[in-house]
C-alpha cells in the first residue's frame, strides 16, 4: 500500500483508536511516553489506553529494556515467553507461552465497554499482539471490529503456541512503524512482521525504540489516518 497524500481534513471525524503499551510498561507510563504522538493526532484521533492483564514479578528487571519504568510502577505484560519465570523475550523460540487468551479478553473488555474504536495501535509487544488481533479480526471474530491498524516497532511471535497466526495473509489496512536504529527490537524484525500483511505502509525513522513524531513521520501518519475519516 503506498502511503497516501496529505490533504487538510479538520471538518471529518475524530478518529478513536485503542492503544496497546510495550512490555514491562502500562497505561500510565505509555500515556506519558505519548505525550507527542497525542499532541500531534489530536485533531485526528483520541487515543484510549489499557493495561495488560499479566503482571510481571519485579525480579524480571532484564526486561526494562523494552522501555519499562521502575519495577515498582506495576510493569505489566500480554503474555510469557517463559511461564515458570513469568517472563518474554521477544527473541526467544518459546516452546509454550501463557497470557494469550488473557489478553485477548482483555482487550474485547476494552472494545466492549469502552469501544466503539476505528483502530488500534501497539507498540513493541502490543504491537505484536496487533498482528495477532488483525488475523482474529479477519477471521470473523465478532469481538474485534475495527478499520486500521498501527504498528510501531512490531514484531512476529516465536511461540509455537502462536504460529497459527501467520499462516494466512493479513488484509487489515496497516502502518509499520520501525526505527533504523532500535536495538529492542531489530528492523528486521519489524520487516518480518510486516511482510504478513497485503500491502502494508512502511515508515522507517532513523531513532530507536520508540514512537517518532517528526514531521516526516506525521506526512506518513496524517494521511494514513485521513483514509478512515468521515
Amino acid at each position: 500500500m503506498a502511503a497516501p497524500s496529505v490533504e487538510s481534513s479538520s471538518s471529518k471525524q475524530v478518529l478513536r483508536i485503542l492503544a496497546l503499551h510495550g512490555y514491562y510498561q502500562n497505561e500510565r507510563s505509555f500515556w506519558e511516553r505519548t505525550g507527542a504522538l497525542r499532541k500531534n493526532l489530536k485533531k485526528r484521533a483520541e487515543i484510549v489506553m489499557i493495561s495488560a492483564p499479566l503482571v510481571i514479578p519485579c525480579t524480571d528487571t532484564d526486561s526494562r529494556e523494552e522501555g519499562g519504568d521502575d519495577p515498582r510502577e506495576d510493569p505489566r505484560a500480554w503474555w510469557f515467553s517463559d511461564p515458570e519465570e513469568s517472563s518474554f523475550n521477544a527473541m526467544e523460540d518459546a516452546k509454550s507461552c501463557s497470557g494469550l487468551e488473557e489478553s485477548l479478553n482483555a482487550v474485547a473488555k476494552a472494545f466492549s465497554e469502552l469501544g466503539p474504536f476505528n483502530g488500534i495501535l501497539g507498540f513493541s509487544q502490543g504491537a505484536a499482539l496487533l498482528a495477532i488481533l488483525c488475523l482474529l479480526k479477519q477471521r470473523g471474530d465478532p469481538r474485534f471490529q475495527f478499520d486500521f491498524a498501527i504498528l510501531v516497532a512490531g514484531f512476529k511471535s516465536s511461540a509455537c503456541d502462536h504460529a497459527e497466526f501467520y499462516k494466512e495473509p493479513i488484509t487489515v489496512p496497516s502502518l509499520h512503524v520501525y526505527g533504523d536504529t532500535d536495538r529492542v527490537i531489530p528492523g528486521e524484525m519489524s520487516q518480518g512482521l510486516a511482510s504478513h500483511f497485503v500491502d502494508p505502509v512502511i515508515l522507517t525513522h532513523p531513532g530507536g525504540h520508540y514512537i517518532p513524531v517528526c514531521a516526516a513521520q506525521k506526512r506518513v501518519y496524517f494521511p494514513f489516518l485521513d483514509l478512515f475519516r468521515k
